[in-house]
């Protein structure tokens, strides 16, 4: 378990560019020393925004995106190009527009395709694509993925993981069926925290006076159980990305002054 580093911009804008710039070091980093980069992508605002200002920054060409496995955190389980799928937002907001390799792109089932309404079976099947990803090197059934992103939600959900909720206490399963989900569509498939676990850095993204509380909450050494975000974390390092807004309920000895 790696300890939470705080990094607080100003505001969501400059948030979502120097995540995007630091995301890229990181991909060309990972591809410099072992040919491939392996990230895991979020939905919501705050991942879509990170992708968008990825798509305009300068320095995306300096991704080999022909080397670059992207899977998901979790997805809406609605029909494929369904606009509220992440996979369809993550397409318009950059895949679209970067020269990506589509064997090397993963996203999760929709809800028709070949498992149908079976959102279980569908979850089994991606985990088994994990698997599959998987080398001998790595900690469990799941690719060591060098950077795992997560959008924090107002009530400290991270992917599709609700409080309280089943999916939040699966301890074997990487990839679970979601049902009753306290937002809509009720119906979603999620990695589970071991699964996030497994991710060489965990990036967690927080922005608006609507995430403050659930920022506070998670990094108050509260249970993943109440507060899925605190249980989310790298082997190597786990990053809270924060606007001031976010970040407004914090103590101010948790975190340097905002970045400019």
């Amino acid at each position: 378990m790696s300890t939470p580093q705080l990094v607080v911009h100003r505001d969501k804008e400059l948030m979502a560019q120097a995540a995007a710039a630091r995301l890229i070091t990181k991909v060309v980093d990972a591809q410099a020393s072992r040919g491939s980069a392996s990230v895991v992508l979020t939905g919501g605002r705050n991942g879509n925004g990170l992708l968008a200002a990825l798509a305009e920054a300068p320095a995306r060409d300096a991704v080999d995106w022909s080397r670059i496995d992207l899977w998901w955190g979790d997805e809406r389980y609605l029909p494929e190009g369904d606009p509220e799928r992440n996979h369809t937002q993550a397409r318009e907001a950059l895949l679209d527009a970067v020269p990506l390799d589509p064997e090397r792109v993963h996203p999760m089932p929709a809800s028709d395709g070949a498992y149908g309404a079976d959102v279980d079976a569908a979850a089994e099947a991606y985990a088994a694509e994990l698997a599959r990803a998987a080398g001998p090197e790595n900690h469990g059934a799941v690719p060591a993925f060098d950077v795992l992103l997560l959008g924090v939600g107002p009530d400290t959900h991270v992917a599709s993981l609700f409080p309280e909720l089943p999916a939040v206490r699966e301890t074997e399963s990487p990839v679970v069926g979601v049902h009753g989900a306290p937002k809509p569509p009720p119906t979603r498939v999620t990695l589970t925290l071991p699964a996030i676990r497994s991710a060489r850095e965990v990036w967690l993204l927080a922005a608006g006076e609507d995430k403050a509380r659930a920022v506070a909450i998670a990094l108050s050494g509260a249970g993943e159980i109440q507060a899925p975000a605190a249980g989310a974390y790298g082997r190597s390092r786990t990053l809270w990305l924060l606007d001031a807004a976010a970040a407004s309920q914090l103590p101010r000895s948790l975190y340097p002054p905002a970045s400019p």
